[in-house]
C-alpha cells in the first residue's frame, strides 16, 4: 500500500502542472490561474465585449494564464500585454483609488483611453465613466504601494 502512494505522489510530481495560483499582482483564479475568468482580454477591443478563450490557445504573462479566441488575438496580447491586459492587475480602480484592493469582474468593465478597466460593481463602472481622469490620479497615486503589498 505505501509503494502505491509513494508511486502516486511521485507520478503527481512529475506531472506537468499548469501554473495556478500564480500571483496576487494579477487578478487568477487561484486554482486554475485564469486571468478574467478564461475571457479573451483582446476581444473587448475588438468585439467590444467579453468572449470566452479557448483552452487550446492560451498564454502565460505576468504569472497568470490567459485565454484567447483566435490566434491573432493570441498574438496582439502577447506582444503588448501592458495594452490589452486588464489595468491595475485587474482591481477596480474605483477602490484601488480608495486605497483598497478588490477584484473587478470580467462582466462589468469598461475601454478608455484605449486601456481595459474591470470593475467590482456597475456604480464602480459608472462612478469611472463619470470622471475618468480624477479616478485615475487617485488609483495611480495609491497603485504602487497597494501593487507591492499584494506581493507580500
Amino acid at each position: 500500500m505505501m509503494i502505491g502512494l509513494l508511486a502516486v505522489a511521485a507520478a503527481a510530481a512529475a506531472a506537468p502542472r499548469a501554473r495556478a495560483a500564480t500571483t496576487e499582482r494579477v487578478v487568477a483564479d487561484r486554482f486554475t490561474g485564469l486571468a478574467i475568468d478564461g475571457m479573451d482580454p483582446v476581444a473587448y477591443f475588438t468585439e467590444g465585449r467579453a468572449v470566452p478563450g479557448r483552452a487550446d490557445l492560451e498564454a502565460s504573462v505576468a504569472g497568470a494564464v490567459w485565454r484567447f479566441c483566435n490566434d491573432d488575438n493570441r498574438a496582439f496580447f502577447l506582444a503588448h500585454p501592458e495594452i490589452y491586459g486588464p489595468q491595475f492587475g485587474g482591481y477596480d480602480p474605483v477602490d484601488v483609488a480608495r486605497g483598497v484592493t478588490v477584484a473587478g469582474r470580467p462582466q462589468v468593465w469598461l475601454v478608455a483611453g484605449q486601456r481595459l478597466y474591470l470593475f467590482a460593481r456597475i456604480e464602480s463602472r459608472d462612478a469611472f465613466a463619470a470622471d475618468p481622469a480624477a479616478v485615475l490620479r487617485e488609483a495611480r497615486a495609491r497603485w504602487p504601494h497597494l501593487r507591492d503589498a499584494l506581493a507580500q
